[in-house]
């Protein structure tokens, strides 16, 4: 029998914390549940909000969209699944961005299923989560908002696999990642996580092996279970070839929720999030659910420019060009913050793992240390003896000087008395 667990809720509103089923082994014949990593309560519709968001101000988007918003050479746009709560496409700023065509629904029979949906096409999410996530990737720009998508030429293939009462499954996310390379994706988005531990072999992670063989870019939020300090694997973050990705904040750090661990690749920003609701307008979330989403629409620019590039290639570029404080991979924001400039024009050469850079003395012999002694060293003896023996010398002849004028002082006194 299948257990379910209800998607997490971090909004700006409430408190920051995540709550995932505990750990403990499986059967094939019991799916983990997924939990959606970040969703906020909104109202929907709401109203738009007009500034830049931080997470866009942090851009020089000018540069950014040089060579392209998300379309090929070819005019052809790049293709991003978004595997979640479905992608409601009313609002005006998702009208365009969504491929219903290639939309779905992935159910399960049985009393918890998924709930049918009105049209089937992946384009009903009555939670929102999958609305904003799609948003944060390529939503268009509108008039009285500031916000926009990192690739807002970009395409979503929506596809509802989830709900609020966490009806998804680990084998409704494997059937979802099938049917999203079927449908052509380029860049996967996978906003859920399970920190169960999975049988090896598991559905899940042949549908992910099989889609990074067909050259797909596999992206996934890390989880928002870091508040407790465990250190603890989520998936499908933590498959091999997987890029996981980290929340970070304002000033470029772990955001406090971050699941943390050695699978995470980069952090992206994770707090106070702008992104698209249904029916129209924005609303604030927070969760790696929106860090996720931002990187993946780095990798739509990435594979937009350089079609010829394998996914570990435009996996190694976000994860070279990130900004990191430490000259190494660390467990916390793996290899740094993503930064999309950086990974759009610092790309002249084709890369398939990370290269740490080298410091100004890297090829600098060390110093050989000082010798530490306790009494004196023989070369110190030498030089107090020898300042002795200068010290000796100079007042012998100082005293010999000073006989010599004494003599010289008598002699002249004997030969006045002569005269």
């Amino acid at each position: 029998m299948r257990r379910t667990i209800k998607p997490l809720a971090l909004s700006a509103a409430t408190a920051l914390t995540a709550l995932t089923a505990a750990a403990g082994p499986t059967s094939a014949s019991t799916a983990p549940d997924l939990s959606l990593a970040g969703s906020g309560e909104c109202t929907y519709p709401a109203k738009q909000i007009k500034g830049t968001p931080w997470s866009l101000q942090r851009v020089m988007l000018d540069q950014l969209w040089q060579d392209t918003k998300g379309l090929d050479s070819k005019g052809r746009p790049v293709k991003v699944a978004v595997i979640d709560t479905g992608v409601d496409n009313s609002n005006p700023q998702l009208k365009d961005a969504v491929d219903t065509s290639k939309g779905k629904e992935v159910r399960k029979g049985g009393k918890k299923s998924l709930s049918k949906g009105k049209k089937g096409d992946g384009t009903d999410d009555s939670v929102g989560h999958g609305t904003k996530v799609a948003g944060i990737i390529a939503a268009r720009s509108h008039s009285g908002t500031g916000f926009v998508g990192i690739a807002p030429k970009a395409k979503i293939i929506p596809i509802r696999q989830n709900d609020e009462k966490g009806s998804g499954t680990t084998d409704t996310m494997a059937t979802s990642i099938d049917w999203a390379v079927d449908a052509g994706a380029q860049v996967i988005n996978i906003s859920q996580d399970t920190v169960k531990p999975l049988q090896t072999n598991s559905t899940l992670e042949q549908a992910v092996e099989k889609a990074l063989q067909a050259d797909v870019v596999v992206i996934a939020s890390a989880g928002n279970d870091g508040l407790d300090g465990k250190v603890k694997k989520t998936y499908p973050a933590a498959y091999d070839g997987v890029l996981a990705v980290g929340a970070s904040d304002r000033n470029n750090e772990r955001a406090p929720f971050s699941q943390s661990g050695d699978f995470v690749d980069v952090a992206a920003p994770g707090v106070e999030m702008v992104s698209t609701v249904p029916k129209g307008g924005q609303c604030v979330d927070n969760g790696t659910s929106f860090s996720a989403p931002y990187v993946a629409g780095v990798a739509a620019l990435i594979r937009a420019k350089h079609p010829e590039w394998h996914q570990d290639e435009v996996v190694a570029q976000i994860e070279q060009t990130a900004e990191r404080a430490v000259n190494h991979h660390d467990r916390f924001i793996g290899w740094g913050v993503v930064d999309p400039v950086r990974a759009l024009t610092d790309d002249e050469t084709r890369i398939d793992h990370v290269t740490l850079d080298k410091g100004a003395a890297h090829d600098v012999a060390a110093p050989d240390p000082a010798p530490m002694s306790l009494g004196e060293t023989p070369q110190e003896r030498k030089e107090r003896l020898a300042t002795y023996s200068v010290g000796a010398a100079a007042i012998a002849v100082a005293g010999i000087a000073g006989l010599a004028a004494v003599l010289n002082e008598r002699r002249r006194r004997r030969s006045g008395m002569a005269e």
